[in-house]
């Protein structure tokens, strides 16, 4: 898609139509009337149509301006051109659209009911170990050197306090 950064500098209701095609940019100027003189950059150019034709843009900005008699028109062009562009209408462009979004949902389904399937599935991979009920592991043995406080023998430890150092 062309790019076109547009128009300053228009006053009334009369524009610039601005047209681009690949690296041609044409631009109409609003005086209906023939003998318009255009100024492209500080260069008088020498066309009186009411199109102006710029064949190979390199995208630098320019001032321009038409004039007819007394009246003058201008205009601050900024248009990005390259010359192999493609254009695309609107249509085309949410046709593009629509078929991703409808081909990425219908991946994502594939991958819920094919995931679904597999969540009650034993791996294969070699694993002998009993599937099903987890073994109970024994209770650790316990450290000699520590004891649990059983109900009837906190006086045992009652003696024990903070001890500063």
């Amino acid at each position: 898609l062309p790019l076109v950064s547009l128009l300053i500098g228009v006053s009334s209701q009369e524009e610039f139509l601005v047209e681009i095609s690949g690296t041609t940019v044409t631009i109409t100027c609003p005086f209906e009337d023939e003998g318009i003189r255009w100024d492209l950059s500080g260069r008088t150019e020498d066309t009186t149509e009411r199109k102006f034709v710029i064949k190979d843009h390199d995208s630098t900005p320019a001032n321009l301006s038409c004039s007819l008699g007394n009246k003058k028109r201008q205009l601050y062009l900024n248009a990005r051109v390259c010359a192999n562009c493609e254009e695309l209408d609107a249509l085309t462009v949410a046709g593009i659209i629509t078929a991703d979004l409808l081909t990425t949902l219908g991946v994502l389904i594939l991958v819920y009911y094919f995931s679904k399937g597999r969540k009650g599935r034993a791996s294969s991979g070699g694993d002998s170990r009993p599937r099903g009920q987890k073994m109970q592991r024994p209770p650790p043995v316990p450290n000699p050197d520590y004891e649990p406080i059983r109900k009837g023998q906190r006086e045992v430890y009652a003696g024990l306090g903070p001890r500063g150092i």
